[in-house]
């Protein structure tokens, strides 16, 4: 009689019951067997920092400039740290005791300029734990919204609560200006959501063992706690600092004096101030300099001009104008988008002033019909022309209109 060689049941009391050269198997052995690989590989956590294959930063910014058009400069910062990063997990003790230490990073540039997306991307080529975390929930401990070890929560779940692979993990820290002091005068209210959570900052930046919940949450006292260490964490903050210009404007306008006043001002270029941005600057804004000194690597993100956002269009490998055409190829309808629709797309995304986000706002305002409709039309080609995209953009302004 055919029984499982694991466990004896017959076949009678088995769903199914595999046979093999010289045994069986039955369904239930298989998804025990099938649930202890999966323990074994968690302990393992999948992440071997001696196996990485260390990308040097020429090939970590080729790998970027496939998603991203542009900001070469903070691809390059970007790399370089990333490369740096993962030489500080490879290198040996030596004889000379040099221990070399992290450069956590924070990105400045305006709304839609890629600071995200530039996260997002380097976070699919990467074998260390990856995190994007929002600096906006973040308020001081026992007051409502998240804690800041929840940061450190995100990167074990990224792990698989492997916490010597989270050790070495990198942290994106977005929307970093949310949290920036209120006013340079101290107030007699705290200031739980700003300067609060950036004292709470210093010790995860700077590195040191953090006591950590391993659900989240609020900590109590009878919950166990996860200790991880943050100093081989790779912290990298973005922000878009809305109307820092004026801060770096008023700073450059005091250092031109005397006769070279004309011609200091003559190379400042007006239409991009970001790319002066300083440290001084971020506590101008309301950065406090404990935190600005744990974040030494400072760069910026060019503003998106038209011709940048034209490419942006079609360019990537994950375009948004691919993306469409994707999306309907699963119709199996070839969709094509005519020249004169790509301009009219970038002109209004210039006109409102949204980065690259807000090509995809106008391009979902020209599409949503068509996404309604089409799927159940017999129709196999679509185009979109100008003439199209301009009756849809009218339409949904004349709505807003008689909404308003």
């Amino acid at each position: 009689m055919d029984k499982c060689s694991f466990c004896g049941r017959e076949r009678k009391d088995t769903n199914l019951l595999i046979a093999g050269v010289s045994g069986h198997i039955c369904d239930s052995c298989i998804e025990q067997a099938h649930g202890i690989l999966e323990e074994e590989f968690k302990k393992k956590g999948g992440f071997n920092v001696d196996e990485i294959t260390l990308l040097k930063p020429t090939e970590i910014k080729n790998f970027l400039d496939l998603y991203i058009i542009g900001q070469d400069e903070a691809k390059k910062y970007l790399s370089v740290a990333v490369y740096n990063h993962y030489k500080r997990l490879q290198q040996r003790k030596t004889k000379d005791d040099i221990e070399i230490e992290k450069s956590n990073i924070i990105l400045v540039g305006e709304t839609g300029t890629g600071k995200t997306l530039l996260a997002r991307t380097i976070a699919r080529m990467l074998h260390v734990p990856f995190t994007i975390v929002d600096a906006t929930v973040l308020t001081e401990a026992g007051y409502v919204g998240e804690d800041i070890e929840s940061i450190l929560t995100r990167l074990l779940q990224a792990a698989d609560y492997n916490v010597e692979a989270a050790e070495k993990g990198i942290v994106f820290i977005d929307e970093i200006d949310k949290i920036a002091r209120k006013g340079d005068n101290p107030s007699i209210t705290r200031d739980v959501s700003g300067e609060g959570v950036q004292q709470g900052l210093l010790k995860l930046l700077e590195g040191s063992i953090v006591n950590v919940p391993p659900q989240g949450g609020r900590k109590h006292p009878e919950q166990k706690m996860i200790p991880v260490d943050t100093k081989n964490i790779l912290f990298v903050c973005g922000g878009a600092f809305d109307g820092i210009e004026r801060k770096i404007g008023q700073r450059l306008n005091t250092k031109v004096v005397g006769y070279t006043a004309s011609k200091a001002k003559d190379k400042v270029d007006q239409k991009n101030l970001l790319q002066y941005v300083a440290p001084q600057d971020l506590k101008s804004f309301g950065l406090i300099p404990e935190i600005i000194g744990r974040l030494p690597v400072l760069t910026y993100l060019n503003p998106l001009d038209r011709d940048i956002l034209r490419r942006i269009l079609q360019e990537p490998k994950n375009s948004i104008i691919k993306q469409y055409e994707k999306l309907f190829g699963i119709d199996d309808i070839t969709l094509t988008f005519t020249d004169d629709v790509l301009d009219y797309i970038v002109d209004k995304a210039v006109e409102f002033k949204l980065g690259a986000r807000g090509l995809r706002s106008i391009c979902e305002t020209i599409m949503m019909d068509m996404m309604f409709e089409a799927p159940s039309n017999k129709e196999k080609e679509l185009v979109i022309t100008v003439e199209y995209a301009k009756a849809k953009i009218d339409k949904e302004s004349l709505a807003r209109l008689k909404a308003s």
